[in-house]
């Protein structure tokens, strides 16, 4: 029989996975599967003991699944994994073409194949103990960092809606980022007022990347111009969102950046925080092993 480990964020997405953990467990039962539930606790790594297991479910949003990757990432292992998305905005999933419903997301998952699905990597270029992994997005300037700080109580009550009231109250510290960019290809001066890098499609389920691949190599990034009012910049990026093109709008494909700006900058990682620049953004083609429809 297989073995395999659930571990879920009873807080995600307004208690999305309470009352179903013995319905999942059954579930896997009936298909030769022992699945152990356990409630995820963001003090420690869960892969401590070194569990053996033929795979992992994460029961989460995107910060929850996050969380795992780092620390399975940061031991060493390679375990697959699998996703039931309960969290607020669910992107990585999304991209997966998992179910927002737990229980259909849960047959995806049994009746599923393993897929190599790209990771990114950041690294404070002056601290190379300072890195993070990434599923979906890095990102940095207005409106990026908002997750970090919008409260739980408030993303329960409202859901997704809960972002778009923290993030109104950034407009009071709007700037832009004198920021200069290099890849394999090239190097740039830009002064951004927001930078998306993208392994996904979506950020807050928004579309931006509408023909991006979890298994291409290599990053989506948009890097938005500050303008000298905040409309503008909204539609700039409406503009690109719609197909049309702007010069306030940086877009490149890479597997490899590396960023660095004389001011003192909060990232995001994936809803959490991120690390400070200089940094060094890369790719990490197939690191992940994760159990994917079959349909996708």
């Amino acid at each position: 029989m297989k073995q395999a480990i659930l571990l879920y964020n009873e807080k995600a997405g307004r208690g999305k996975i309470a009352g179903k953990v013995e319905r999942i467990v059954k579930m896997f039962s009936d298909v030769d599967c022992v699945l152990q539930p356990r409630l995820l606790s963001f003090d420690k790594n869960p892969f401590d003991s070194d569990e053996k297991c033929d795979f992992v479910i994460i029961a989460g949003g995107d910060g929850t699944i996050n969380y795992v990757v780092n620390a399975m990432m940061n031991k060493g292992l390679n375990i697959p994994l699998a996703v039931i998305p309960t969290g607020t905005a669910n992107d990585f999933a999304g991209a997966l073409g998992m179910s927002v419903d737990v229980m259909k997301a849960v047959r995806q998952i049994i009746d599923g194949e393993v897929d190599n699905i790209d990771c990114g990597l950041v690294e404070q270029i002056d601290q190379d103990e300072k890195k993070k992994y990434f599923i979906n997005i890095f990102s940095f300037g207005i409106f990026t960092t908002t997750s970090q700080h919008t409260p739980q109580h408030l993303k329960k009550k409202v859901g997704r809606f809960a972002y778009l009231m923290e993030g109104l109250k950034e407009l009071r510290t709007m700037h832009g980022i004198p920021l200069t960019i290099t890849t394999d290809e090239e190097k740039f001066y830009f002064p951004t007022l927001m930078g998306l890098v993208l392994n996904g499609e979506t950020a807050g389920r928004m579309p931006l990347m509408r023909k991006s691949s979890l298994k291409d190599g290599v990053f989506d990034c948009l890097f938005l111009r500050k303008r000298h009012l905040i409309g503008f910049s909204a539609i700039d990026m409406l503009l690109f969102v719609f197909g049309v093109k702007t010069n306030a709008v940086r877009y490149i494909k890479t597997g490899n950046l590396m960023l660095m700006t004389p001011s003192s900058e909060a990232t995001d990682i994936d809803g959490q925080r991120g690390v400070r620049f200089p940094l060094r953004v890369t790719c990490l083609s197939g690191a992940l092993r994760v159990v994917c429809p079959k349909s996708s």
